[in-house]
């Protein structure tokens, strides 16, 4: 393995339930003909992620079913009603004693992120103190990449739907901000009104 080849492990929260969505996972909305967790899952690949841990949690039989995951390392996340939080906790135990030595996390509601953004953000590693996030004109968004030394720190903060925020409000000075406005977009799909963003 070359420099950070394998270090560099993507970790995708997928568990999210769609409560503004009518109950409907996040995981398997349509996207180009493919679930979103595929989608997803590809452009965490075709960043450079070799290693790709995903957490599941609503309906986590039916996205095993349903969407090809071969080579993943699923995770299941039985708390994921309490939110995002009790997902990121979950993904970073299951990186523990993999050689991982820092995790690049996404989200599976934000397919305007693609390769080149992720790719950017992994770039930014340098060793297990690494905290690197993408920005959209200056304002920090995902995805977010923790080396390991941030890990402990960021699943004891992980609460509720604000995942890694309290952490990373605590560690802004230490943060590498990534501009990517100029290839991925943002936008989350959280709201039925949000669906238009799906192709």
């Amino acid at each position: 393995m070359t420099d950070n080849e394998d270090q560099v492990a993507g970790l995708l929260l997928a568990a999210g339930g769609g409560r503004r969505l009518g109950g409907r996972p996040k995981a398997l909305l349509e996207h180009r003909g493919h679930p979103l967790v595929e989608h997803a899952v590809d452009t965490l690949r075709a960043a450079g992620c070799t290693r790709v841990h995903v957490v599941l949690g609503a309906r986590a039989e039916a996205v095993r079913a349903r969407a090809a995951l071969d080579g993943c390392v699923l995770v299941d996340n039985p708390d994921w009603e309490q939110g995002m939080g009790s997902s990121l906790r979950a993904g970073l135990r299951s990186l523990a004693g993999t050689g991982a030595r820092a995790a690049l996390v996404s989200l599976v509601d934000q397919p305007g992120i693609g390769p080149e953004a992720v790719a950017r953000v992994r770039a930014g590693y340098r060793d297990e103190t690494s905290l690197v996030a993408a920005a959209y004109e200056g304002v920090r968004g995902h995805p977010v990449l923790f080396g390991a030394a941030h890990w402990a720190g960021v699943a004891a903060t992980a609460t509720g739907d604000r995942g890694a925020r309290a952490y990373l409000k605590g560690h802004e000075a230490g943060i590498t901000l990534v501009e990517c406005g100029d290839v991925a977009r943002p936008y989350d799909i959280d709201t039925e009104a949000d669906l238009v963003h799906l192709e």
